[in-house]
Protein backbone atom coordinates (compact mmCIF):
# COMPACT_ATOMS: atom_id res chain seq x y z
CA UNK A 1 0.00 0.00 0.00
CA UNK A 2 2.68 2.90 -1.24
CA UNK A 3 -0.30 5.57 -1.02
CA UNK A 4 -0.24 4.87 2.81
CA UNK A 5 4.05 4.60 3.49
CA UNK A 6 3.28 7.77 5.32
CA UNK A 7 0.99 6.55 8.42
CA UNK A 8 3.10 7.05 10.87
CA UNK A 9 2.98 10.80 10.40
CA UNK A 10 0.07 10.68 12.00
CA UNK A 11 0.11 12.22 15.34
CA UNK A 12 -1.75 9.92 16.75
CA UNK A 13 0.20 6.65 15.21
CA UNK A 14 3.24 8.44 15.69
CA UNK A 15 2.26 8.79 20.20
CA UNK A 16 1.04 5.35 19.67
CA UNK A 17 4.57 3.96 18.31
CA UNK A 18 6.78 6.11 20.99
CA UNK A 19 4.34 4.23 23.27
CA UNK A 20 5.06 0.72 21.98
CA UNK A 21 8.82 1.50 22.41
CA UNK A 22 9.33 2.96 25.32
CA UNK A 23 7.37 2.06 27.88
CA UNK A 24 5.84 -1.23 26.69
CA UNK A 25 9.51 -2.07 25.56
CA UNK A 26 8.12 -3.69 22.50
CA UNK A 27 10.48 -4.85 19.54
CA UNK A 28 10.92 -3.57 16.26
CA UNK A 29 9.27 -6.81 14.87
CA UNK A 30 5.89 -6.08 17.03
CA UNK A 31 5.81 -2.47 16.11
CA UNK A 32 5.90 -3.35 12.35
CA UNK A 33 3.08 -5.78 12.81
CA UNK A 34 1.10 -3.37 14.47
CA UNK A 35 1.61 -0.71 11.85
CA UNK A 36 0.83 -3.08 9.48
CA UNK A 37 -2.96 -3.81 11.32
CA UNK A 38 -3.15 -0.15 11.34
CA UNK A 39 -2.85 0.59 7.75
CA UNK A 40 -4.71 -1.96 6.96
CA UNK A 41 -7.73 -0.77 9.12
CA UNK A 42 -7.56 2.97 7.83
CA UNK A 43 -7.62 1.46 4.02
CA UNK A 44 -10.70 -0.48 4.82
CA UNK A 45 -12.43 2.53 6.89
CA UNK A 46 -11.41 5.56 4.56
CA UNK A 47 -9.82 4.04 1.42
CA UNK A 48 -6.51 3.44 0.46
CA UNK A 49 -5.80 7.30 -1.44
CA UNK A 50 -6.51 8.86 2.35
CA UNK A 51 -3.53 10.84 3.93
CA UNK A 52 -3.26 11.54 7.81
CA UNK A 53 -4.32 12.89 9.76
CA UNK A 54 -7.08 10.49 10.16
CA UNK A 55 -10.09 11.06 12.46
CA UNK A 56 -10.08 7.97 14.90
CA UNK A 57 -13.03 9.25 16.60
CA UNK A 58 -15.76 8.47 13.77
CA UNK A 59 -15.40 4.83 13.10
CA UNK A 60 -18.24 3.13 15.05
CA UNK A 61 -18.73 -0.69 15.74
CA UNK A 62 -20.11 -1.79 12.70
CA UNK A 63 -17.11 -0.61 10.90
CA UNK A 64 -14.68 -2.09 13.22
CA UNK A 65 -16.95 -5.57 12.62
CA UNK A 66 -16.63 -4.77 8.72
CA UNK A 67 -13.02 -4.73 9.04
CA UNK A 68 -12.53 -8.55 10.85
CA UNK A 69 -15.13 -9.76 8.82
CA UNK A 70 -13.23 -9.05 5.42
CA UNK A 71 -10.70 -11.32 6.57
CA UNK A 72 -12.59 -13.92 7.48
CA UNK A 73 -14.05 -13.69 4.11
CA UNK A 74 -10.52 -13.80 2.57
CA UNK A 75 -10.19 -17.08 3.72
CA UNK A 76 -7.64 -16.10 6.31
CA UNK A 77 -7.02 -18.13 9.73
CA UNK A 78 -8.84 -17.32 13.07
CA UNK A 79 -5.24 -16.59 14.68
CA UNK A 80 -4.72 -13.93 12.18
CA UNK A 81 -7.47 -12.14 12.35
CA UNK A 82 -7.73 -12.70 16.20
CA UNK A 83 -3.84 -10.57 16.31
CA UNK A 84 -5.24 -8.15 14.31
CA UNK A 85 -8.04 -7.44 16.88
CA UNK A 86 -5.76 -7.55 19.28
CA UNK A 87 -3.18 -5.11 17.67
CA UNK A 88 -6.41 -2.51 17.26
CA UNK A 89 -8.10 -3.09 20.45
CA UNK A 90 -4.48 -2.48 21.89
CA UNK A 91 -4.27 1.21 19.45
CA UNK A 92 -7.94 2.53 20.36
CA UNK A 93 -7.34 1.97 23.97
CA UNK A 94 -4.58 3.77 24.05
CA UNK A 95 -6.22 6.75 22.13
CA UNK A 96 -8.83 6.53 24.56
CA UNK A 97 -6.15 6.91 27.56
CA UNK A 98 -4.87 9.56 26.09
CA UNK A 99 -8.46 11.33 25.12
CA UNK A 100 -8.05 11.42 21.37
CA UNK A 101 -11.14 9.72 21.21
CA UNK A 102 -14.06 9.05 23.07
CA UNK A 103 -15.11 5.57 21.82
CA UNK A 104 -13.65 1.95 21.13
CA UNK A 105 -15.14 0.81 18.13
CA UNK A 106 -13.69 -2.59 18.74
CA UNK A 107 -14.62 -3.17 22.10
CA UNK A 108 -16.94 -5.65 22.90
CA UNK A 109 -16.28 -7.63 19.37
CA UNK A 110 -14.83 -11.20 20.12
CA UNK A 111 -12.33 -12.94 18.09
CA UNK A 112 -13.18 -15.81 15.94
CA UNK A 113 -12.77 -19.30 17.77
CA UNK A 114 -9.43 -21.07 16.78
CA UNK A 115 -8.77 -24.25 15.57
CA UNK A 116 -6.71 -26.33 17.76
CA UNK A 117 -3.77 -27.62 15.30
CA UNK A 118 -0.79 -29.70 17.09
CA UNK A 119 2.22 -28.29 16.13
CA UNK A 120 4.38 -30.10 13.91
CA UNK A 121 7.13 -32.67 15.49
CA UNK A 122 10.02 -34.74 14.56
CA UNK A 123 10.98 -37.96 16.17
CA UNK A 124 14.39 -38.41 18.11
CA UNK A 125 15.63 -40.43 15.00
CA UNK A 126 14.46 -37.56 12.68
CA UNK A 127 16.15 -34.54 14.49
CA UNK A 128 19.66 -36.87 14.61
CA UNK A 129 19.00 -36.78 11.08
CA UNK A 130 18.72 -33.31 10.71
CA UNK A 131 21.34 -32.34 13.13
CA UNK A 132 24.27 -34.60 11.05
CA UNK A 133 23.30 -33.22 7.57
CA UNK A 134 25.76 -30.25 8.32
CA UNK A 135 28.21 -32.71 8.23
CA UNK A 136 27.79 -34.36 5.31
CA UNK A 137 28.84 -31.17 3.54
CA UNK A 138 31.80 -30.42 5.81
CA UNK A 139 35.26 -29.86 3.73
CA UNK A 140 38.52 -30.24 4.88
CA UNK A 141 40.54 -27.01 6.29
CA UNK A 142 42.58 -25.04 4.40
CA UNK A 143 46.38 -25.67 3.84
CA UNK A 144 47.91 -24.19 6.72
CA UNK A 145 44.56 -22.84 8.21
CA UNK A 146 44.83 -19.85 5.36
CA UNK A 147 41.56 -18.73 5.24
CA UNK A 148 40.65 -19.23 1.58
CA UNK A 149 37.87 -20.45 0.00
CA UNK A 150 37.27 -23.45 2.06
CA UNK A 151 37.80 -22.32 4.94
CA UNK A 152 34.73 -19.94 4.51
CA UNK A 153 33.06 -22.90 3.35
CA UNK A 154 34.42 -25.45 6.30
CA UNK A 155 33.06 -22.18 8.77
CA UNK A 156 29.40 -21.94 6.81
CA UNK A 157 28.76 -25.69 7.63
CA UNK A 158 30.53 -25.93 11.14
CA UNK A 159 28.29 -22.77 11.84
CA UNK A 160 25.13 -23.76 10.56
CA UNK A 161 25.85 -27.36 12.63
CA UNK A 162 25.77 -25.06 15.82
CA UNK A 163 22.75 -23.08 14.98
CA UNK A 164 20.70 -26.31 14.69
CA UNK A 165 22.37 -28.01 17.84
CA UNK A 166 21.74 -25.02 19.35
CA UNK A 167 18.21 -24.85 18.18
CA UNK A 168 17.04 -28.19 19.70
CA UNK A 169 19.58 -27.95 22.56
CA UNK A 170 17.42 -24.99 24.15
CA UNK A 171 14.23 -25.04 22.72
CA UNK A 172 15.06 -21.31 21.57
CA UNK A 173 12.91 -19.19 18.69
CA UNK A 174 15.02 -19.13 15.73
CA UNK A 175 15.22 -14.99 16.25
CA UNK A 176 16.37 -15.42 19.99
CA UNK A 177 19.34 -17.66 18.49
CA UNK A 178 19.98 -15.65 15.81
CA UNK A 179 20.82 -12.80 17.98
CA UNK A 180 22.91 -14.20 20.79
CA UNK A 181 26.10 -12.33 21.03
CA UNK A 182 29.40 -13.52 22.08
CA UNK A 183 28.91 -12.81 25.75
CA UNK A 184 25.71 -14.16 25.82
CA UNK A 185 27.70 -18.14 26.18
CA UNK A 186 29.00 -18.96 28.99
CA UNK A 187 30.42 -22.27 28.36
CA UNK A 188 31.56 -22.97 31.92
CA UNK A 189 28.17 -23.08 33.08
CA UNK A 190 26.80 -24.50 30.11
CA UNK A 191 24.44 -21.97 29.70
CA UNK A 192 23.54 -19.20 26.68
CA UNK A 193 21.41 -16.34 27.86
CA UNK A 194 18.64 -15.32 25.35
CA UNK A 195 16.26 -12.20 24.75
CA UNK A 196 12.64 -13.72 23.97
CA UNK A 197 9.60 -11.63 23.40
CA UNK A 198 8.95 -8.33 25.15
CA UNK A 199 13.09 -8.56 25.86
CA UNK A 200 12.85 -10.74 28.31
CA UNK A 201 16.05 -12.35 28.84
CA UNK A 202 16.08 -15.85 30.33
CA UNK A 203 18.85 -18.55 30.64
CA UNK A 204 19.38 -21.84 28.28
CA UNK A 205 20.61 -24.88 29.53
CA UNK A 206 22.51 -26.20 26.33
CA UNK A 207 24.13 -29.93 26.28
CA UNK A 208 27.44 -31.51 25.10
CA UNK A 209 27.12 -31.49 21.84
CA UNK A 210 25.53 -28.08 20.97
CA UNK A 211 28.45 -26.90 23.43
CA UNK A 212 31.11 -28.92 21.24
CA UNK A 213 29.70 -27.59 18.17
CA UNK A 214 29.64 -23.72 19.42
CA UNK A 215 33.00 -23.87 20.09
CA UNK A 216 34.43 -25.31 16.97
CA UNK A 217 31.75 -22.44 14.96
CA UNK A 218 33.50 -19.58 17.34
CA UNK A 219 36.97 -21.16 16.80
CA UNK A 220 36.81 -20.74 13.37
CA UNK A 221 34.59 -17.13 13.52
CA UNK A 222 37.68 -15.72 15.31
CA UNK A 223 40.20 -16.63 12.67
CA UNK A 224 38.37 -15.81 9.84
CA UNK A 225 37.12 -12.32 11.71
CA UNK A 226 40.18 -12.13 14.64
CA UNK A 227 38.54 -8.73 15.42
CA UNK A 228 37.75 -9.14 19.28
CA UNK A 229 34.66 -7.96 20.67
CA UNK A 230 32.22 -9.87 23.05
CA UNK A 231 28.73 -7.87 21.82
CA UNK A 232 29.70 -9.53 18.02
CA UNK A 233 26.91 -12.10 16.87
CA UNK A 234 27.59 -15.56 17.67
CA UNK A 235 26.36 -16.20 14.26
CA UNK A 236 27.74 -14.36 11.23
CA UNK A 237 27.11 -14.94 7.02
CA UNK A 238 30.70 -15.30 4.58
CA UNK A 239 30.76 -11.24 5.05
CA UNK A 240 31.12 -11.23 8.77
CA UNK A 241 28.14 -9.36 8.93
CA UNK A 242 25.23 -10.74 11.40
CA UNK A 243 23.00 -13.99 10.03
CA UNK A 244 19.69 -13.08 9.29
CA UNK A 245 16.61 -15.20 10.89
CA UNK A 246 15.41 -15.56 7.32
CA UNK A 247 19.00 -17.21 5.91
CA UNK A 248 18.98 -19.84 8.97
CA UNK A 249 14.81 -20.41 7.71
CA UNK A 250 16.66 -20.86 3.86
CA UNK A 251 19.49 -22.64 4.97
CA UNK A 252 17.41 -25.05 7.20
CA UNK A 253 15.12 -26.44 4.39
CA UNK A 254 18.73 -27.42 3.09
CA UNK A 255 19.61 -29.58 5.16
CA UNK A 256 15.42 -30.54 5.57
CA UNK A 257 16.15 -32.22 2.38
CA UNK A 258 19.47 -33.78 2.78
CA UNK A 259 18.21 -35.32 5.50
CA UNK A 260 15.00 -37.03 3.87
CA UNK A 261 12.54 -34.32 5.76
CA UNK A 262 9.65 -32.29 4.61
CA UNK A 263 11.03 -28.94 3.52
CA UNK A 264 7.50 -27.65 4.76
CA UNK A 265 8.73 -27.26 8.48
CA UNK A 266 10.58 -24.39 10.05
CA UNK A 267 13.31 -23.73 12.56
CA UNK A 268 10.26 -23.49 15.15
CA UNK A 269 9.66 -27.56 14.70
CA UNK A 270 12.74 -27.91 16.67
CA UNK A 271 11.48 -26.12 19.30
CA UNK A 272 8.21 -27.95 19.05
CA UNK A 273 10.29 -31.06 19.18
CA UNK A 274 12.51 -29.98 22.37
CA UNK A 275 9.13 -29.55 24.40
CA UNK A 276 7.50 -32.43 23.52
CA UNK A 277 10.48 -34.95 23.75
CA UNK A 278 10.97 -33.24 26.74
CA UNK A 279 7.82 -34.11 28.52
CA UNK A 280 8.28 -37.80 27.12
CA UNK A 281 11.16 -38.28 29.11
CA UNK A 282 9.54 -37.13 32.20
CA UNK A 283 10.01 -33.16 32.41
CA UNK A 284 7.77 -31.84 34.44
CA UNK A 285 5.58 -28.84 32.96
CA UNK A 286 6.77 -26.04 34.93
CA UNK A 287 10.04 -26.47 33.66
CA UNK A 288 9.50 -27.20 30.49
CA UNK A 289 7.41 -23.62 30.31
CA UNK A 290 10.62 -21.64 31.97
CA UNK A 291 13.08 -23.08 29.26
CA UNK A 292 11.03 -22.13 26.70
CA UNK A 293 10.18 -18.57 28.21
CA UNK A 294 6.33 -18.90 28.00
CA UNK A 295 4.11 -16.26 29.70
CA UNK A 296 1.44 -18.82 30.24
CA UNK A 297 1.40 -22.64 31.01
CA UNK A 298 -1.35 -22.87 28.89
CA UNK A 299 0.66 -22.18 26.01
CA UNK A 300 2.96 -24.94 27.30
CA UNK A 301 0.16 -27.27 28.06
CA UNK A 302 -0.63 -27.91 24.30
CA UNK A 303 2.45 -30.38 24.17
CA UNK A 304 1.11 -32.32 26.62
CA UNK A 305 -1.55 -32.73 23.90
CA UNK A 306 0.81 -34.21 21.04
CA UNK A 307 1.93 -36.63 23.69
CA UNK A 308 -1.09 -37.83 24.23
CA UNK A 309 -2.06 -38.04 20.24
CA UNK A 310 1.14 -39.94 20.14
CA UNK A 311 0.59 -42.54 22.65
CA UNK A 312 -3.23 -42.76 21.04
CA UNK A 313 -1.51 -43.65 17.41
CA UNK A 314 1.01 -46.46 18.94
CA UNK A 315 -2.36 -47.75 20.71
CA UNK A 316 -4.07 -48.01 18.16
CA UNK A 317 -1.32 -49.47 15.73
CA UNK A 318 -0.61 -52.10 18.30
CA UNK A 319 -3.57 -52.67 21.01
CA UNK A 320 -5.12 -56.14 19.21
CA UNK A 321 -8.31 -54.66 20.40
CA UNK A 322 -8.02 -50.76 20.05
Amino acid sequence: MPELENISTDPCVAHFLRYMETERNASAHTISSYLGDIRQFVVSAWGSESMPPFKWGAPDRFLARKFLVEFQKSGKDAATTGRKLSALRSFYRFLQREEYVELDPFSGLRAPKKSRKLPDILSIAEVTRLLEAPAHGRKKPGKDGVAGPDRFQEYAVTRDAAILEVLYSTGGRVSEIAGLTEDCVDFLSGVVKVRGKGKKERMCPIGGPACKALRESLKLSAELWPQKNRQRPVFLNLKGKPLTTRSIERTMKTYLAAAGLSARFSPHVLRHSFATHMLDAGADMRSVQELLGHSSLSTTQIYTHVTVERLKKVYDEAHPRA
